[in-house]
């Protein structure tokens, strides 16, 4: 059962990225996943029923993919253009009551946070030391209101350790 320390409706609000594959199987088919490509082909034209979380969210595959494609400029202009209009396009035509997961299964090697500042990045080839800051490109900087998701019932798990799943934001602007 997935746990975090906040959120327990986390799948059918804002916008995830998620590695755990236990969690993923739990949430809907691997047929219901969308590519990254499905997904901008979907912005402007959402469906009413998704196919995940029983109707309530989405799962799209792809993103680590791209970033690793990319020069580190090229991926962060990606992330703040691109990306962040269709992920702004899903939160506004679902009025928050619906959740996107983004599917990134190398995240838990590929995410880190500097505890200090509670800063996000990800892990990219071109990146130099401190890698992509993606929490401030994806969560607009928001970082301090990012939830860790759990897959553990343990209320002495460690955080930063085996039983780290994902990463979960009620909404961003």
């Amino acid at each position: 059962m997935v746990r975090t320390r906040f959120n327990q409706g986390w799948p059918r609000r804002g916008i995830a990225l998620l590695w755990d594959a236990g969690i993923l199987s739990g949430l809907n088919s691997p047929q219901e996943v969308v590519s990254l490509r499905q997904f901008f082909a979907l912005v402007d034209n959402w469906p009413d029923d998704l196919p995940a979380a029983d109707g309530d969210a989405l799962v799209v595959s792809g993103v680590e993919g791209c970033l690793d494609v990319l020069s580190g400029e090229d991926a962060v202009t990606w992330i703040e253009t691109d990306l962040k209009e269709a992920v702004l396009s899903f939160q506004d035509f679902y009025q928050g009551q619906a959740g996107l997961i983004l599917w990134t299964p190398s995240g838990r090697n590929r995410i880190t946070m500097k505890g200090a500042s509670e800063e996000y990045f990800w892990k990219h080839r071109q990146s130099g030391d401190g890698g992509l800051p993606i929490g401030r490109l994806l969560f607009s900087g928001a970082e301090n209101e990012v939830e860790r998701l759990l897959n553990t019932d343990d209320p002495n798990a460690d955080y930063d350790g085996k039983h780290w799943a994902g990463l979960h934001h009620p909404r961003i602007s």
